[in-house]
């Protein structure tokens, strides 16, 4: 005789989904409590997106470098200003380009304060080898994951990506604008990338958005103008509250 929770057939079922979501709610709230994990600063970007190193192509923006370099001023500021419960963990995707740099970044600093959500893909390599043991969590729910991605979330960086950085970046907003997601400060990273892919202006032109959702996000070029940017916004207490986890 098997129990039914050790019956893999079924738990791997699709009558056991409702198991299966259920679990990737619990255990990373159990774990997130357990390592006293209340604020995060999320990073957002392409997986494609490579450091240059020393042949940098056709004078194109070194993103990775760029990320890497945020990250890690974040993590130094954070380790150093704030009590170990209250640091802010630099959390990511948990796979290559930009969420490998950050978590990079991160690392250089304080390894203990780099995380990943990674998601099981078909064509994809799994988590980058930056981010702490104990908080490297692997999700096969896309919508579980984006959950916990803001569960704890006080801060965005968005760098330059795909079809799912968008999805991400346009689900936060969203959030924010119905105000289902307190306030956090979001940074674009990349002006002239912004700008070009997405028409901000044409949406309040025609009446899609209103002047003040344009205040959602701000743009930067530079490390020094985020991390300027979202170390004041924090300090100043544009951001959600910290999440609690009751016991019992």
């Amino acid at each position: 005789m098997t129990k039914a929770y050790k019956d893999n057939d079924f738990m791997m079922g699709q009558d056991a989904r409702p198991l299966r979501i259920l679990a990737e709610y619990l255990e990373p709230r159990d774990r997130l409590q357990r390592h006293q994990v209340c604020r995060s600063l999320i990073f957002f970007g392409s997986a494609r997106l490579r450091p240059h190193g020393d042949d940098p192509v056709d004078d194109a923006v070194d993103y990775y470098s760029q990320a890497r370099a945020l990250a890690a001023r974040l993590a130094r500021w954070t380790t150093d200003t704030h009590a170990e419960p209250n640091r802010y963990h630099i959390c990511t995707g948990g796979g290559p380009g930009i969420m490998e740099a950050a978590n990079r970044g991160a690392h250089d600093e304080n390894p203990d304060l780099s995380m990943g959500y990674n998601i099981s893909l078909p064509h994809e390599q799994g988590s980058n080898p930056y981010i702490s043991k104990q908080l490297n969590f692997e999700f096969h729910y896309f919508f579980m994951r984006k959950f916990w991605f803001m569960y704890v979330a006080h801060g965005l960086v968005v760098f330059p990506g795909g079809f799912g950085t968008m999805d991400e970046l346009f689900e936060v907003l969203t959030l924010i604008q119905t105000e289902k997601q307190a306030p956090i400060p979001v940074i674009l990273f990349g002006r002239d990338f912004w700008q070009k892919l997405i028409n901000f202006e044409l949406f309040e032109e025609l009446g899609l958005i209103s002047k003040t959702d344009r205040d959602l996000f701000h743009m930067v070029d530079t490390v020094d103008e985020a991390f300027a940017t979202m170390s004041q916004a924090l300090d100043n207490g544009i951001a959600q509250s910290d999440r609690e986890f009751p016991k019992g």
